[in-house]
């Protein structure tokens, strides 16, 4: 075997010396080709696949928004396709999704969400795909509330009778399900969310009503008992009232405490206290109201009101006159008995009279309005405190420096707030509150001394440090200014010694040379042999060179001197 791999091998090499650079350059970006496709097979066949999350288009543009909406809020990744398909990542995260939008009816209209149990085989009878369906949909729905946070575990049952022939034979469809809530969930006692399961449920079983199903917690506790939950309800319903209250009563605290501390400060403020006391019933107000017509408008452009108001308008008058004229009306009794007319009357039989009646019925219109109003919640009252602390202010000599008391620390003065602040305050805390005073609000703003014991002892004590510190850096410059001005003076003595000094050496030196000078030229006047150092010999011919130089260049040696007592 290895003999016939390096035989290849040197076939191969051999081959390869034999082509000329095109071939290797065409082999070269073959097998790149290559390497590139099998990159891409594995990278598509890699890649996730994605799930439907409706089988149907959502056809709506309203139900998409509302649909992606939730998504988003739960924190599922999903992509819209053409035609308004949603798909999701996998089995699990489409379960998920399909539980919210259960939950929160967002499920479209005549979609259907359940897969039916796939089904290969031609020899299947009835019965078989009986309970292949009634499986599929334990399993999906198992699977959809096993997805929701709240729960780790579900078991459901599902029984779903045979047909009959008459309604009154058949049985009802019914649902057990059995729910183990994660550690610290609410799951028992949040009544949304058992509902949305409850209506998992009921949407996924065909002819299956709510009073057939049961929820139960791991010790067969009934969860989704709605109609006995109406104390529950109620203590929800309260909590629900006083988080609408707290959150009322933060906002208001929020926005004068900002407002105030703006103005006086954030130390200065500190205590504010509302209370918002509301109505959380619901009411219905119906009123009637009767108001007068305007015929015409008031012209604002005349100096006068020329408007025409009326109370109601005619719509229609009836008028009847009845009139009657004869006889009055005689009463007889029977024949051959005397008449029944009281004497009184009877002068007055057989006379002519005459009577009208006119009866006039007019209609008139009036206007009219019916006003119906819900009222629910309503403020009843506010009431707010605030407490705002006056102004320390320090006490200076007439140096400008802080006065110290004998005992110890900064002697301050205390200046409380005058009236007028005070009111004014309150008066920005009324508008901002929106304060109504037949509606019983208060607003009480109170000048009040805070404890400063902590911060004023800070103070003092930060205030004799940096005091401490200030002198310390004081005398320490007056030191170092003294020590610069020992130091100048004892330079200029140094330097002074030392020049006069050099003076007296050199004017030492001076005589010396003169009296040796002045032995030598009597000696050589005598003609006596006087010997000289190599050294003198120079000193003297130089200083007969510098007298030469002074007689022949007295401004070059003058300029020479200058410098020289310039430098010293």
């Amino acid at each position: 075997m290895n003999e016939w791999l390096k035989k290849t091998a040197d076939k191969l090499k051999t081959l390869w010396a034999s082509w000329g650079l095109p071939q290797k350059l065409i082999l070269a970006g073959v097998v790149l080709v290559a390497i590139v496709a099998l990159v891409l097979v594995f990278t598509v066949s890699g890649a996730p696949t994605q799930v439907r999350l409706i089988s149907t288009p959502i056809q709506s543009d309203d139900e998409l928004r509302l649909i992606t909406s939730r998504l988003d809020e739960e924190g599922i990744d999903f992509s819209v396709a053409e035609g308004n398909i949603i798909y999701v990542a996998d089995q699990d995260t489409r379960a998920r999704a399909v539980s919210v939008l259960m939950r929160e009816d967002l499920i479209p209209k005549g979609t259907s969400l359940w897969d039916v149990f796939s089904i290969d085989r031609f020899t299947v009878t009835d019965f078989e795909r009986d309970v292949n369906l009634r499986r599929a949909i334990i399993q999906q729905v198992t699977r959809h509330i096993e997805s929701i946070d709240a729960v780790d575990k579900a078991n459901v049952v599902i029984e779903i009778p045979e047909d009959k022939l008459f309604a009154e034979d058949q049985k009802p469809v019914t649902a057990s399900i059995i729910l183990y809530p994660k550690p610290g969930s609410d799951l028992t006692t949040n009544r949304k969310q058992l509902e949305g399961i409850q209506k998992i449920i009921k949407f996924a079983v065909t002819g299956l009503a709510d009073e057939n199903i049961v929820i139960t917690d791991q010790n067969g506790v009934i969860l989704n008992d709605f109609a006995g939950m109406a104390d529950f309800d109620r203590l929800e319903r309260t909590k629900r009232e006083q988080q609408l209250i707290q959150r009322q009563e933060a906002y208001y605290r929020a926005a004068v405490l900002n407002a105030l501390q703006e103005i006086y400060g954030a130390d200065r403020v500190r205590d504010l206290n509302i209370k918002i006391d509301m109505d959380m019933s619901a009411k219905a107000i119906v009123t009637d109201e009767n108001f007068p017509f305007v015929l015409k408008a008031d012209d604002p452009t005349t100096p006068y009101d020329d408007s025409d108001i009326r109370t109601s308008i005619p719509l229609g008058t009836s008028k009847k006159t009845y009139e009657y004229q004869g006889t009055g009306f005689n009463p007889e009794g029977p024949a051959g008995v005397e008449g029944q007319t009281a004497p009184a009357y009877k002068d007055m039989l057989n006379m002519q009279g005459k009577s009208t009646e006119t009866t006039i019925i007019e209609n008139y219109a009036i206007n009219k309005r019916h006003i119906q109003e819900d009222y629910s919640p309503k403020i009843d009252r506010i009431t707010v405190s605030v407490n705002i602390d006056g102004l320390w202010k320090w006490k200076y000599n007439d140096k400008g420096s802080a006065l110290i008391r004998p005992e110890g620390g900064i002697e301050r003065e205390y200046v409380p707030l005058a009236k007028e602040e005070l009111d004014a305050a309150a008066a920005l805390i009324r508008d901002a509150v929106g304060y109504d005073r037949m509606r019983g609000d208060s607003v009480t703003v109170r000048n009040i001394q805070f404890d400063r014991s902590t911060q004023f002892r800070e103070e003092d004590q930060k205030y004799i440090q940096e005091e401490q510190v200030r002198k310390a850096i004081l005398y320490g410059l007056i030191g170092l200014a003294l020590l610069l001005v020992v130091f100048i003076v004892f330079r200029l003595v140094s330097r002074e010694l030392e020049r006069r000094r050099r003076i007296a050496e050199e004017k030492r030196a001076l005589e010396q040379q003169m009296l040796r000078e002045n032995a030598i030229r009597q000696a050589e006047e005598q003609n006596i042999e006087v010997s000289m150092s190599v050294e003198e010999r120079k000193r003297l011919d130089l200083q007969e060179h510098a007298i030469n130089m002074a007689k022949e260049h007295p401004e070059d040696v003058a300029q020479l001197i200058r410098t020289w007592l310039r430098e010293e």
